[in-house]
């Protein structure tokens, strides 16, 4: 019989690092090895005697599964409990993991990694769900940068970690890591992590998710396949704009629905609207760098993918840099000066990694890194924290899977724009072969959308989110939060 542990105290100190800590490990086991898959997907086609393009349904299979069921994770956790479920999500992950692992087919592997994107879709927005109970909202920033950590580092550590198995171990070994991974976290959340659950739970709005889910992976498939010649011709555009009309379809359902899968409703909540709108252009930015970077210093620079990695890696360690100042950075300037000066930092550097070229000292390219990495890492960490400033307690799960959604809706979208800016630059220039200019141009376009969310970051109060940042102005004059409801 499953016996949860007694409810700690929130002021615990020890628990204030423990759980943030618990969760960032699930998502980092979560992103890694959504990443790491790309760069073993040639031995893998090779092994089962398939077309490697054929394989890229793989990566698809894995992101559809994670938008249908995504929207569906805070209602589940209101459910069933929230600790629950983010302890069968990491359960449902390594076996999915094993499943592709033990895989002998295209689609044994395919089902496989669906099974894996339902305990993706649940451990994101459950964990973080599972963090914002545990923890104080004056500790918030602090827990919130751990969780930046997985965001940045799986997409740096991912190809170079794929490249070294598959060269000199067996592909299978990528998912079979997961599994000691997973069954520690399992036993970490069974022991410290609380059980808490809503007494009164609407029913379940079968018809909103259907709706959102089909729309959410129309947008993602379409996105994903853009340039990529996978499709016949006009077929990744015509599913991106079916699945955009879904999605408006759901925005009138939620409008005459009592209790919709995703309350549209949380947008009137200032701090959280700007948190979805502003964060997810800079995402769309940052989602094509995790994409663009390596690309960029293998097919542009000539480095293999082990030296991309080593270069790309610097990034990781400017976010680790970060969480150690982030709470004391938001007490001092607040989340609005924060963000609009770090986002014109960070839409900058965005910029300039376009300018980039073989030539320059890998010291100088690396100290580059390092900074963007911290500056990027720093701007996560205040939009997902400020996100959750001024949403009640009851709306908590429904704020945090409206959030994940969003967040891989945003990530989806810089890659797919990323990638079509590319050809187009290439087009063009009437040449089959990447350039340094196609590059420069890509990054320039991108910086340029992640800059346009200072148009959000703008709108907010001084003193927007401040029992989260604990901005010293805002609290000496004692002036409450600012939810627009």
């Amino acid at each position: 019989m499953d016996h949860p542990p007694p409810p700690p105290s929130r002021q615990q100190p020890a628990r204030g690092m423990l759980v943030p800590l618990i969760v960032a490990c699930a998502l980092f086991m979560e992103n890694l090895d959504s990443t790491i898959i790309a760069t073993a997907l040639p031995a893998i086609a090779r092994s089962m005697n398939e077309d490697p393009l054929h394989l890229s349904m793989a990566v698809t299979s894995y992101l559809l599964s994670l938008a249908i069921f995504i929207p569906l994770s805070g209602w589940m956790a209101d459910r069933y409990g929230a600790r629950r479920v983010f302890r069968n999500a990491i359960l449902i992950f390594v076996l999915g993991s094993i499943g592709c692992a033990a895989s002998q087919s295209i689609g044994q592997l395919i089902s496989a990694r669906m099974l894996q994107g339902l305990g993706g879709a649940m451990m994101v927005p459950v964990g973080r769900l599972v963090l914002l109970r545990e923890v104080d909202k004056a500790n918030l920033v602090g827990a919130m940068s751990y969780l930046t950590i997985p965001a940045l580092m799986a997409p740096i550590l991912g190809p170079p970690l794929g490249g070294l198995i598959v060269t000199f171990a067996s592909w299978r070994l990528i998912f079979l890591i997961n599994v000691p991974i997973g069954a520690l976290g399992w036993w970490l959340v069974s022991r410290y992590i609380r059980e808490v659950r809503e007494e009164h739970q609407p029913p379940l709005d079968l018809a909103g998710w259907m709706i959102l889910g089909a729309g959410l992976a129309g947008v993602i498939f379409g996105f994903e396949n853009l340039g990529k010649h996978v499709l016949s011709p006009g077929v990744a555009p015509a599913i991106l704009l079916g699945g955009i009309a879904l999605l408006v379809l759901y925005a009138w359902h939620a409008k005459h629905e009592h209790s919709p899968i995703l309350k549209l409703s949380l947008m009137r909540v200032a701090t959280f609207r700007v948190s979805v709108t502003g964060g997810s252009l800079f995402r769309i930015g940052v989602g094509a760098f995790s994409v663009l970077l390596p690309m960029m210093l293998q097919l542009g620079f000539g480095l293999s993918a082990l030296q991309s990695g080593s270069i790309t890696f610097a990034s990781a360690v400017g976010g680790l840099l970060m969480k150690t100042i982030a709470q004391r950075l938001t007490r001092r300037f607040g989340f609005r000066d924060l963000l609009i000066r770090n986002t014109l930092i960070c839409g900058c550097a965005l910029v300039l990694c376009g300018w980039l070229r073989p030539s320059l000292p890998y010291a100088l390219m690396i100290g580059f890194l390092v900074l963007t990495g911290f500056f990027r890492s720093l701007q996560f960490t205040c939009v997902n924290a400020m996100a959750f400033a001024d949403i009640d307690e009851d709306d908590m799960s429904q704020a945090t899977s409206f959030s994940s959604t969003a967040q891989q809706l945003a990530l989806s979208i810089g890659v797919g724009i990323g990638v079509q800016v590319l050809n187009i630059s290439m087009a063009l220039r009437r040449d089959t072969a990447l350039d340094d200019l196609d590059f420069t141009i890509a990054f320039l376009v991108m910086g340029l959308i992640s800059l346009s969310s200072l148009l959000s970051f703008r709108r907010l109060a001084p003193n927007a989110g401040s029992s989260v940042s604990g901005h010293r102005l805002a609290l000496a004059n004692e002036s409450p939060p600012t939810a627009a409801h």
